[in-house]
């Protein structure tokens, strides 16, 4: 059963790839691309920080370069 949009408590600890909508929100509001947060929720699983974590050591590690 899709997420109810209109309840936001808890679902924005988790992500849901399941969801385009949610694909999309949260791709635009860590500044990723979908493929990008598609790639780190597998790595890392759906927990908005975890995958915050990844994406930013990430970016940490290009910067290095």
């Amino acid at each position: 059963m899709p997420d109810d949009t209109s309840k936001t408590g808890r679902d924005r600890k988790f992500i849901s790839i399941g969801e385009d909508y949610e694909v999309r929100d949260w791709a635009h509001s860590l500044g990723c691309t979908p493929e990008q947060l598609r790639e780190a929720v597998k790595a890392v699983g759906n927990s908005a920080d975890k995958v915050r974590e990844h994406l930013s050591a990430r970016r940490a590690k290009r910067a290095v370069r």
